[in-house]
């Protein structure tokens, strides 16, 4: 299941802030800050998807995150690669490496994690 655009921005702040009761979500904005009643349905709508849960404590909810970050994009990823890329991740790589007008000390930083990914795979 996916968040949508104003979902991923309310999970950000979520994933930031690890757990976080309304008013803390509503301060993580920059302004002009959504309504209370947009973030409380933007909630419930992520509660339904199962990414987000809560804890009660009186009147108030504790919100945190069911889904890890990094989980989450690389679902976003590999479904970017499965969809737009068939299912390669080396036409990704060329695509990324040659459109993202990435500085030779960024293909440097990349190449030192590619061989420390293949560095691992090979023990």
């Amino acid at each position: 299941m996916q968040l949508t655009n104003s979902e991923e921005q309310l999970m950000e702040h979520l994933w930031k802030l690890e757990k976080a009761f309304m008013k803390d979500l509503l301060e993580a904005y920059p302004a002009p800050k959504p309504a209370t009643t947009t973030v409380a349905t933007l909630l419930k709508r992520m509660i339904d998807k199962h990414f987000v849960a809560y804890i009660e404590f009186g009147n108030s909810r504790e919100y945190y995150p069911l889904v890890a970050k990094s989980d989450y994009f690389s679902k976003h990823v590999n479904g970017l690669i499965k969809n737009f890329f068939n299912n390669s991740a080396s036409q990704f790589a060329s695509f990324f490496t040659t459109e993202t007008n990435l500085s030779a000390s960024e293909l440097e930083e990349l190449r030192k994690i590619i061989d420390k990914q293949i560095q691992k795979q090979q023990q």
